[in-house]
C-alpha cells in the first residue's frame, strides 16, 4: 500500500505539538512545552560527583535539579567503535569505572535518555552529532549505514564515499541516515563539514565555560521534525504559526534545499488539528481501551517496570470456526499494537498476550504481521517469537516520555491507580477552546471560564500572562467562574 504522509504542526506560545498522519490516521504525536523542554542529545560539560564501583558507574552534575547517571559501558575508553568489534572480549579487558573516572573530573557527556520519575538523565560521552544526511561520532572510528536504505550497491556506495572523506580528514566515525539514501557526493560532503565545524566550536566552548553548563543543545521541535521526521513518504508539513514556517523555511533552505516546496503554511480560522480529530485521538490514546473495528479490543496498561497489552475478542464471534476468529482478532491487533505504541511512544519492555493460537502457521502469520508494521515506527524495536502461551515479548527504544507521562498526573483521588490530566494541560485546552468559540460566535461581548479550583488559580498565576494576552489578541474579556463539583478534567467556556 502506498503511503501518503503529513506532519501538522500547532504551535502556540506554551507549547509545539506535531502529528503525523498517514494514510488519515493519526500514527504519532509529539509534544513540547516551553517550561520543560526534553533535553536527549543536549551536550553538557560535566562534573564527576561520585564515583560508584558497585554499580560500575557515575554521578555526574550537568546543572539539573537531579545528577546524570553514567555506566561505565557509556564511556568512550578512546577506542572506536569498528576496532573494537573485530576483537573479541578476551583481547580486550573491559576497563573499570575507578580507571576511567574520579571525582572531581570535568568531561563532556550527551543526554541519552530525559530524566523520568525519581531518576537523572542518563549520559555518555560517546558524544553525537546530527545533520540531515549523517550522525557525526567524533570519538568513534565506526561508519554505519540505516538499515532502512536496503540496496546494497547503494549501501557500498555511501560507506566508500564516507570512508574516504573521514580518512581524508582523519577525523571519527559516522552514522548515514536513510534520508542520505541517493543523495549526491557533494552534499554529502557539505552535509559533513558542516559537522566538523559544528564539532570544533563545542569543543572550544566547552574548554571555556564553566562545568554544569550546556554546550550545545538541540535544536526546537518544529525544526527537529525537518531534520529527523521528514521522508520521501512526506507530502506535505503544515505549520499554523508563521513565524516558525518562516524559521523552517530558513532552516529548510540551509540544510535541506529540497524541502520547503512541501513546507505550507496554514492561515485558516479552524484550529489545524480539527482537520483530522486529532485531539479526539489524543483523547482516546489516554484511554486503557482500545476498540477494534471487528468488535475485539486491546487493553493497554502502563507501568514503570514494563507495558502489558492483552488482546480479547470482545463482540467479535467470526463466520467460521473459533481458531479462525482468534487468528483473524490476531492479525487486525497486530496492527492496532504497532500503531498505539508509536501513538502512545510506549518503550522499554512490552508484553503482549495475544489470544491463544493452536496452528503455529497462525502463530507465524500473527509475527510476522506486528514486526511487518512495526518496521515503520522511528524509534529501535526488538521482537520475541511466541511463546506456548501465545506471549509476545518485545522491547522499543525509550528516549522520552510516553503521551501519558506528558498530558497526565498521578490522580491524588485514586491514590496512584490512575491518572489525570493536569493543571497546565487543562489550561492549555481552555486556551484553545476560547480561540474557537471566539471565532464561531461574531458577536461575543464576553466569555465565561466555569472550571475547577485548581485550573481557575492556575489561570489566575502561572498563566495569568498567557490569558492576558488572549483577551488582548481577541478583544474580549475572559470572566473566570470556580465551579466546586467539576473535577479537574471538567470545564466549560461560555459567551455571555
Amino acid at each position: 500500500m502506498i503511503i501518503s504522509e503529513e506532519i501538522l504542526v500547532n504551535i502556540t506560545p506554551q507549547e509545539t505539538r506535531v502529528a503525523v498522519v498517514e494514510n488519515g490516521a493519526l500514527q504519532e504525536v509529539s509534544i513540547e512545552r516551553q517550561g520543560s523542554r526534553g533535553i536527549v542529545g543536549n551536550i553538557y560539560k560535566g562534573k564527576v560527583n561520585r564515583v560508584l564501583p558497585g554499580m560500575e558507574a557515575a554521578f555526574v552534575d550537568i546543572g539539573l535539579e537531579k545528577a546524570g547517571f553514567l555506566h561505565v559501558s557509556d564511556i568512550d575508553a578512546g577506542k572506536g567503535d569498528a576496532e573494537a568489534d573485530a576483537d573479541s572480549d578476551e583481547n580486550i579487558p573491559r576497563p573499570v569505572i575507578n580507571e576511567l573516572l574520579h571525582e572531581g573530573q570535568t568531561l563532556l557527556v550527551q543526554v541519552v535518555k530525559d530524566p523520568l520519575g525519581t531518576k537523572g538523565a542518563r549520559l555518555t560521552t560517546s558524544i553525537s552529532v546530527p545533520s540531515r544526511y549523517l550522525v557525526y561520532m567524533p570519538n568513534s572510528s565506526l561508519i554505519g549505514i540505516s538499515v532502512k536504505i536496503e540496496d546494497e550497491l547503494e549501501r557500498e556506495r555511501l560507506r566508500a564515499l564516507l570512508t574516504e572523506c573521514l580518512i581524508e580528514n582523519q577525523r571519527g566515525g559516522c552514522i548515514v541516515r536513510s534520508a542520505a539514501e541517493g543523495v549526491e557526493e557533494e552534499e554529502l560532503h557539505r552535509d559533513l563539514n558542516f559537522l566538523f565545524s559544528l564539532w570544533d566550536s563545542l569543543l572550544e566552548l566547552g574548554e571555556n565555560i564553566k562545568p554544569g553548563n550546556i554546550v550545545h543543545e538541540d535544536l526546537p521541535l518544529s525544526i527537529r521534525i525537518l531534520r529527523d521526521m521528514v521522508g520521501k513518504e512526506t507530502s506535505l508539513v503544515k505549520v499554523d504559526s508563521r513565524e516558525s514556517y518562516q524559521k523552517m523555511i530558513d532552516f529548510s533552505d540551509r540544510y535541506i534545499p529540497d524541502l520547503p516546496a512541501k513546507i505550507e503554511h496554514y492561515p485558516g480560522e479552524r484550529p489545524i488539528f480539527d482537520m483530522h480529530n486529532i485531539d479526539d485521538e489524543i483523547q482516546r490514546a489516554l484511554a486503557r481501551q482500545v476498540s477494534l473495528k471487528s468488535g475485539g479490543y486491546l487493553i493497554i496498561d502502563q507501568t514503570e517496570a514494563m507495558t502489558t497489552i492483552d488482546i480479547n475478542t470482545g463482540a467479535f464471534v467470526g463466520h467460521q470456526n473459533l481458531e479462525e476468529t482468534i487468528f483473524k482478532t490476531n492479525m487486525e491487533a497486530s496492527l492496532a499494537i504497532a500503531r498505539q505504541l508509536r501513538l502512545r511512544n510506549l518503550g522499554g519492555i512490552i508484553i503482549i498476550d495475544f489470544i491463544d493460537m493452536e496452528q503455529v502457521e497462525h502463530k507465524r502469520q500473527v509475527l510476522k504481521s506486528l514486526e511487518k508494521y512495526l518496521a515503520k515506527d522511528h524509534a529501535k524495536t526488538q521482537v520475541c517469537e511466541v511463546s506456548p502461551l501465545g506471549l509476545v515479548e518485545m522491547t522499543r527504544k525509550r528516549t522520552r516520555e510516553s503521551l501519558e507521562h506528558v498530558l497526565c498526573e498521578t490522580c491524588l483521588t485514586c491514590h496512584g491507580r490512575g491518572s489525570h490530566k493536569t493543571t497546565e494541560t487543562v489550561c492549555f485546552e481552555i486556551f484553545r477552546e476560547i480561540l474557537s468559540t471566539a471565532r464561531l460566535y461574531d458577536e461575543v461581548q464576553q466569555l465565561l471560564v466555569m472550571a475547577n479550583q485548581d485550573v481557575i488559580d492556575r489561570l489566575l498565576d502561572e498563566e495569568a500572562t498567557s490569558l492576558a494576552e488572549l483577551e488582548t489578541f481577541m478583544k474580549i474579556p475572559v470572566k473566570l467562574q470556580v465551579e466546586a463539583h467539576f473535577s479537574q478534567e471538567t470545564y466549560d467556556v461560555v459567551p455571555v
